[in-house]
């Protein structure tokens, strides 16, 4: 079959390849863990059908006809070929049973954000403009218990109660990310983990660490939201170095 009948044959091709390149370009920035973790994305209206990577393939070889279909409310989904492992279905079927409005989310366990999930103190500070962008717009969760099977998945699932707050740092665990859509989502992925690199660098410092009013913090957090279409023309750029370097991700 060659690329064009794949896509004939296959709905959602679009929001696929979006997905795919994700997957290529997180590997490149190096918040990628081995063949763990995922990514999902909502294919109907209440969320529970959704697109994720297939088991235990690495990010860098996952291509949009790879991804498969996952139903929230069908356990025998966990029967079929390259079904999700039970912590992707206990964590990303379990947000998407109960939290309609994550369209889109991204866990990982990047290093810099993963090292803010393990200090006692996991608040990320106003210390530069990236992070404004977070400004009173994360949740932390405080009580990890174990790996996210389906009762540890539905428990992180319901802290995003504020659909505000787009982030979870998950406290000795890593972060998930929601959003509308792939760019949204791999945006907001991204910034906060260029965010908390910023701060982890500084703390290293020993130096007193210039923090932003609040004011100014959420004044910031508005006008990027407000900023028009970076998500997009982010994840169509990423997307055109793919194909210049002729990938596979679109296959």
């Amino acid at each position: 079959m060659d690329g064009n009948d794949t896509r004939l044959n296959m709905d959602h091709w679009q929001e696929r390849v979006d997905l795919a390149a994700a997957f290529r370009w997180t590997v490149r920035l190096n918040m990628h863990e081995a063949v763990a973790n995922h990514f999902s994305l909502a294919i109907n209206d209440d969320g529970t059908r959704f697109l994720m990577n297939p088991n235990q393939v690495h990010f860098s070889r996952i291509k949009a006809s790879d991804l498969i279909v996952v139903d929230a409310n069908d356990p025998d989904t966990l029967k079929g070929p390259d079904a999700p492992d039970p912590t992707a279905w206990g964590l990303h079927g379990g947000l998407h049973r109960h939290c309609p409005h994550a369209r889109c989310a991204m866990h990982v366990h990047s290093p810099y954000a993963t090292a803010l999930a393990s200090l006692a103190d996991s608040r990320l500070p106003p210390v530069d403009q990236n992070a404004c962008i977070f400004f009173n717009r994360y949740v932390i969760d405080e009580s990890y218990g174990g790996l996210a099977f389906e009762d540890e998945g539905e428990r992180c699932a319901k802290l995003f109660d504020d659909p505000k707050k787009k982030v979870m740092i998950m406290g000795n665990h890593g972060i998930m990310i929601i959003g509308d859509t792939v760019a949204d989502t791999f945006n907001r992925m991204f910034y906060f983990e260029r965010a908390c690199q910023t701060y982890m660098l500084a703390l290293q410092t020993g130096q007193t660490l210039r923090i932003l009013s609040d004011e100014v913090a959420e004044k910031t957090a508005q006008e990027i939201e407000n900023y028009p279409e970076q998500d997009a023309r982010h994840l169509a750029e990423l997307k055109a170095i793919l194909d210049e370097e002729g990938s596979t991700y679109a296959s």
